[in-house]
């Protein structure tokens, strides 16, 4: 069904994914921002005093104003066109310009461009996912000859900083990737959820919809009989000579074939109210009363005797055409099973 709700649904698709994929990309933006601040105002001052700081805070300062301006929603141009692609992509660069002017290849830190390459294969189609790995794999090989070294203040534990570097960055790096991809598998389940929820709202309403015109299909067809048992009854109530028990026959025919028409007339409307959500609140004792009096007009040899609880006046249900219509149906099994046994009356208890 190709309705204004498939089409919103299809179109929020692609919508969502991307609302996803901003969102968390910003997120790992920010984790960049830190890292960089991290290395730029602790390690360097502590490991390599007489390094210069000031173009690793530009950089990281700039990948900050350029976050803040993203979550503004201001270079929508920027995420139109290449979105994801683009925010790795630019954070790939911003790193190769923080490791120029902090060792380069010889930075620990080098590792970090790994979980942008795993982020990218996660979230990025297979030709930008091998686009963004060859962009990491020249900013590594221009890092390799191009880049300001660094002098540590301890020479001799040059090597040990080194080895720990290493380690804090793969943990950072495996903690990152993790982090991320759970977070996205988690969004993606929820938007999963609530596709197949979307999906059996439309398969409920198309059965509702085939229903209602099932139903007035129905009431076109049997109309026609009606109409002419309606004209028979009259033709025959108007013959002269009729005893007062025929006529009142008659005239109980006359009123079941009207019930027979207002139930037809009744179904199309009905029909598009059989879920719960499509009833209101009504008074529990007036709502029963008005099943019970459809049904005596429907069987007017039948009796029927509603008992009210007294404590439990003026309580109020939830009801709808198909509540009413099982309620009816369970008043109709009692009376026939009553007079199968030879019982008369049917009786209620609202309670």
């Amino acid at each position: 069904m190709d309705g204004p709700l498939g089409n919103a649904g299809r179109n929020s698709e692609p919508a969502f994914a991307m609302r996803t994929e901003r969102f968390r990309l910003l997120q790992l933006r920010w984790l960049s921002v830190a890292a960089m601040g991290a290395i730029a105002l602790i390690a360097f001052p502590l490991l390599a005093p007489a390094q210069p700081v000031a173009p690793l805070i530009g950089v990281t300062l700039i990948l900050g104003a350029v976050n803040l301006a993203l979550r503004a929603g201001v270079p929508r141009g920027f995420q139109r066109y290449g979105g994801a692609f683009n925010l790795l992509a630019s954070d790939l660069i911003a790193w190769g310009a923080f490791l120029y002017f902090g060792g380069g290849v010889t930075n620990p830190a080098i590792s970090l461009l790994l979980p942008l390459v795993a982020v990218g294969a996660a979230v990025l189609s297979a030709r930008e996912a091998w686009a963004l790995a060859v962009l990491a794999g020249v900013i590594y090989s221009l890092l390799w000859q191009f880049h300001h070294p660094v002098h540590l203040a301890n020479a001799d534990l040059a090597m040990h900083w080194h080895l720990a570097g290493m380690w804090l960055t793969f943990a950072v790096s495996a903690a990152t990737v993790v982090w991320f991809v759970s977070r996205l598998t988690a969004a993606l389940s929820h938007r999963e959820h609530a596709l197949a929820a979307a999906r059996a709202a439309r398969a409920r309403d198309a059965y509702l919809v085939g229903l209602g015109q099932l139903a007035a299909g129905a009431a076109h067809r049997l109309g026609t009989p009606l109409g002419t048992l309606r004209i028979l009854v009259d033709e025959l109530a108007r013959r002269p000579g009729l005893d007062g028990e025929t006529g009142e026959d008659l005239a109980l025919m006359r009123e079941q074939i009207d019930h027979c028409k207002t139930i037809l007339t009744g179904l199309t409307r009905e029909a598009g109210q059989q879920r719960a959500e499509g009833g209101g609140a009504v008074v529990a004792d007036d709502w029963v009363e008005a099943v019970v009096a459809r049904w005596r007009q429907l069987r007017p040899h039948a009796s029927a005797v509603v008992r009210r609880d007294d404590a439990l006046a003026g309580a109020e249900i939830v009801a709808d055409a198909s509540l009413g219509e099982a309620l009816h149906n369970l008043i109709d099994n009692a009376a026939n099973a009553n007079a199968g046994v030879g019982a008369k009356g049917v009786e209620i208890s609202v309670g």
